[in-house]
């Protein structure tokens, strides 16, 4: 073996103890990539194809579909793809419309944030940074599959909790839709709901009336930004019908 040879093979030896002693340190869970491992945080469309920094903030150029590293300039092909954003208050019809389009339709991506809920994402004190960074980097890596995401999750419509996040510049456009009801059509949903699900408890109301009545009546600085439809009389089929519509709307070019 030759003394090169000898050397690479010290190193890799030497990158694996340590990989497996960072292992060991770690708080965090890791996967394994090569001969290395990271943290499942460091969303992989994020790190340099050829530095391999860590840059979420790359230089975005939608003319050219690149998104460049700012520490080395390398080009990376990007799919900039339009983000729909469907929310709402608890009891709007989210949920119902989503399963209601899933399948539907074979030229996006309907999703329900609640998937990805976890414990380890209630944290109201930062306004739900981990989850909201987390669905945003989801969808931009289904973008560079070649169709868009219908996101329906319910504080994802208010555009500040999506314009914030430096992940919001990979996307073509953002578009929001706003589901709201009358009051007292949306107390008695909450209200029927089963047991378990704790949506009949008259905070959680409160606060779901409150959001409701703030989508319904935004502030003149969003109110451009939300497109909406009541689903106060309207049945399954005309509200998923009017969704439909308004997806067909933001992927028709302008």
């Amino acid at each position: 073996m030759t003394d090169s040879g000898s050397a690479r093979i010290t190193r890799r030896n030497r990158q694996m103890l340590e990989d497996e002693q960072t292992l060991l340190r770690h708080p965090k869970p890791l996967r394994a990539t090569g001969l290395h491992w990271i943290n499942p945080e460091a969303e992989m469309f994020h790190v340099c194809w050829s530095c391999g920094s860590y840059r979420p903030d790359k230089q975005i150029d939608l003319s050219r579909s690149q998104a460049r590293c700012p520490e080395c300039g390398f080009a990376h092909p990007l799919r900039a793809l339009p983000l729909l954003v469907v929310g709402g208050a608890s009891g709007t019809g989210k949920s119902t419309l989503a399963q209601r389009l899933l399948g539907a339709r074979d030229d996006v991506i309907i999703l329900d944030g609640d998937i990805l809920w976890q414990p380890a994402f209630d944290t109201p004190g930062d306004g739900y940074l981990a989850f909201r960074t987390s669905w945003l980097r989801l969808c931009l890596s289904i973008n560079q599959s070649g169709r868009p995401v219908v996101l329906f999750s319910a504080g994802m419509v208010v555009p500040a909790n999506v314009e914030t996040l430096v992940e919001q510049r990979y996307f073509s456009t953002v578009r929001y839709l706003a589901l709201t009801c009358d009051d007292a059509v949306l107390e008695a949903r909450l209200r029927s709901r089963p047991a378990w699900r704790e949506s009949g408890q008259e905070a959680f109301i409160a606060a779901q009336l409150a959001f409701n009545r703030w989508l319904g009546d935004p502030p003149a600085e969003v109110a451009p930004l939300l497109a909406r439809i009541d689903t106060s009389a309207s049945t399954i089929e005309e509200s998923s019908s009017a969704v439909a519509s308004w997806i067909d709307g933001c992927l028709t070019p302008a």
